[in-house]
């Protein structure tokens, strides 16, 4: 089957993480090239902050919330409500990357014509697109589950993997503000969204100072405001004075793609900070030791520990600095697609 082109269309993807977002972009772009107007609305949760996150893509019209945690959208009523939001979108179709019949109820409840979506469980009831995924997608990663609709809709992808757009606005400030920093820039991605991702400020430190005495430009320790103590606690065991180390903790979120973009790297735990590096095309060591290793990106290198140990406290710096030769191999293989 192949789809008509659309008027407004809205997109649905309400996975909370920043990750999750990253990981839809090739889905939402497909989406939006299916539409008249070349963009599309999205509707997610407020933890992903797709608004400063997808402020500089084309593809991307508006960005408003779903709440529904305890929130606004929450219950039988919150559906009504939200039903009573997307009618006054007025979209002609809607694409619902996730299997909850919820969504797809507020969009037949909001009179949407066309609802298109995984149809597992309940949901199949509420679409009206003449395709459905079978029922061995039910554990899928949700990457796999988008890929299969786009594909049952003959959709292409043009991207084989996720792309970030920087804000020219954001990456003027970095330069800015960070001019006087040496090149080539490293960042660190200390965030962690579960304790037993986190590779601990102690590594971070000594891996701050291998860098420093190899001469490697300067490093950039990144994370959001939740690891303010952490950072300091990284700070203070890096050689006192070394204007080498830059605090890139809070910065918002587009200047942390646009420094991100600006770097030579990214070495850190497996977050949202990840995806975003991987998704500007930034080399990116992951530290895979509380987690799978991601493989949707030929940017990301994982780290893991080695085969007889577990947990992230196994992996070295030395595993790290090792890694770092992959970076020549990847600068071959970009010459060279």
């Amino acid at each position: 089957m192949k789809l008509a082109p659309s008027g407004r269309t809205l997109v649905v993807q309400p996975l909370p993480g920043i990750g999750d977002m990253v990981w839809h972009l090739p889905h939402i772009h497909a989406i939006a090239a299916t539409t008249r107007s070349g963009r599309v609305d999205i509707l997610t949760k407020p933890r992903s902050l797709a608004d400063r996150l997808l402020g500089a893509d084309p593809s991307v019209e508006r960005v408003f919330w779903l709440e529904r945690e305890a929130g606004r959208h929450a219950g039988a009523s919150g559906t009504v409500r939200l039903a009573a939001l997307l009618r006054q979108g007025m979209y002609r179709r809607v694409w619902l990357l996730h299997d909850s019949a919820r969504y797809a109820l507020a969009a037949w409840l909001a009179g949407i014509p066309e609802r298109i979506g995984y149809g597992l469980g309940l949901q199949r009831l509420l679409l009206n697109a003449p395709v459905r995924l079978p029922a061995s997608y039910r554990l899928a990663q949700p990457m796999v589950r988008a890929d299969a609709l786009l594909a049952l809709l003959a959709v292409p992808q043009s991207e084989p993997e996720p792309r970030l757009v920087v804000s020219a606005a954001a990456a003027q400030a970095i330069a800015a503000r960070f001019a006087a920093r040496p090149k080539p820039w490293i960042a660190l991605g200390i965030g962690s969204s579960e304790p037993w991702k986190q590779w601990g400020a102690e590594r971070f430190a000594e891996l701050i100072s291998v860098l420093r005495h190899r001469g490697l430009g300067s490093v950039f320790v990144v994370g959001g405001e939740a690891e303010r103590v952490l950072a300091a606690e990284i700070f203070a065991r890096v050689a006192a004075g070394d204007d080498a180390v830059a605090d890139a903790v809070a910065l918002p979120l587009e200047q942390a793609a646009a420094l991100l973009a600006a770097c030579r790297c990214y070495i850190g735990n497996d977050t949202g900070a990840l995806n975003m590096a991987a998704a500007l095309q930034v080399p990116t060591f992951g530290l895979f030791g509380g987690s799978s290793p991601l493989t949707h990106s030929r940017f990301i290198q994982a780290i893991v520990p080695p085969a007889d140990r577990r947990g992230m406290a196994a992996i070295t710096v030395s595993q790290v600095t090792e890694a770092l030769a992959w970076l020549d191999r990847l600068d071959d293989a970009r010459r060279d697609p």
